[in-house]
């Protein structure tokens, strides 16, 4: 564990990074690539680290792991002279010209000139039996947009409990014509206007809210009142939380979703804070997260100028 006179090796590091996913082992690598002093401060809640196998990431043809990808690249970043921490930041304060970041697992309170978040978010879970091991095989999934294309053509099911659930199911229709939209519990109402929209788009409301869901051979059986059914994947629309208690602390502006907003530099409404990953504004991607983290961190060392005599690492 890094010592007191670690993290305090400068008066202020040029940038702190707070987060250990894509996006932040990419902007530290590419800030220690511009020999700036740099620090990575890590949770190890990646949300990367959760996907079984994604075939949408870049340069994979028969897919990657999140948590072999996640290895990859905390490799390709110790390379390089990037300090690390594994704990969490509980406060984030604006002085005049720096950040304190502070927090009990932290040796010390930390300085930095600069602060990204790359919290990313936390996917509301569904009250399902064997959630874990149905996300791990594939069969309980969150993000359409990185595998609708594996359920291309078979029976889907989402799980909603909101109106978040109507516009999954929505897109969905595109990869399936045999799509189901089932209401986690007697609870949850759909507006007439959605009904109609599902209607329109030849999606099953199912009547009875499910009463259990088992695995099978062929992905995840679903029983609701007195019928079963087999799906190919089930698709769980309860949202996200974001991550981004540190910003809007310090008055961060956020979106309706909740999501940080950032100009086209990825930084937000507190000058000297940006924001890149799933935290911010825009799409759930991996891609997305490493393409926001690399104009982050070269609008992060622009905006640090030139360093003093020596100062590099």
């Amino acid at each position: 564990m890094p010592t007191a006179a670690d993290v305090n090796l400068f008066p202020a590091w040029d940038a702190a990074v707070i987060g250990g996913g894509p996006a932040g082992l990419t902007t530290a690598t590419y800030l220690a690539r511009f020999r700036r002093r740099v620090l990575l401060v890590d949770s190890g809640s990646s949300r990367a680290a959760t996907i079984p196998l994604s075939r949408n990431y870049p340069g994979f043809p028969g897919g990657i792991s999140g948590a072999q990808l996640l290895g990859a690249m905390r490799e390709q970043a110790e390379r390089y002279p990037i300090q690390t921490l594994d704990a969490r930041v509980d406060t984030l304060e604006r002085t005049d010209d720096s950040f304190i970041l502070q927090g009990e697992a932290l040796p010390a309170p930390i300085h930095a000139r600069r602060v990204i978040l790359a919290t990313g978010v936390n996917d509301v879970w569904p009250d399902l039996p064997e959630a874990v091991t149905a996300l791990r095989e594939g069969v309980l999934r969150f993000c359409p947009v990185c595998d609708g294309f594996e359920a291309a053509g078979r029976p889907v099911a989402v799980l909603t409990r909101s109106v978040a659930g109507v516009r999954e199911a929505i897109y969905l229709r595109h990869f399936s014509d045999d799509v189901t939209l089932f209401l986690s519990d007697r609870e949850a109402v759909l507006p007439a206007s959605e009904l109609r929209q599902l209607r329109q788009a030849g999606i099953t409301v199912a009547e009875a809210h499910p009463q259990a869901f088992a695995l099978c051979e062929g992905g995840v059986q679903v029983r609701f009142g007195d019928g079963l059914r087999e799906y190919a994947a089930l698709y769980s629309a309860f949202g996200v939380q974001v991550r981004s208690r540190l910003a809007t602390g310090l008055g961060a502006a956020c979106d309706a979703l909740g999501y940080l907003v950032v100009d086209d530099h990825q930084q937000t409404s507190v000058p000297g804070l940006y924001a890149a990953g799933d935290v911010a504004s825009g799409l759930n991607q991996i891609s997305v997260a490493v393409g926001g983290a690399a104009i982050a961190s070269s609008a992060i060392h622009l905006s640090l100028g030139l360093p003093a005599s020596g100062g590099n690492p």
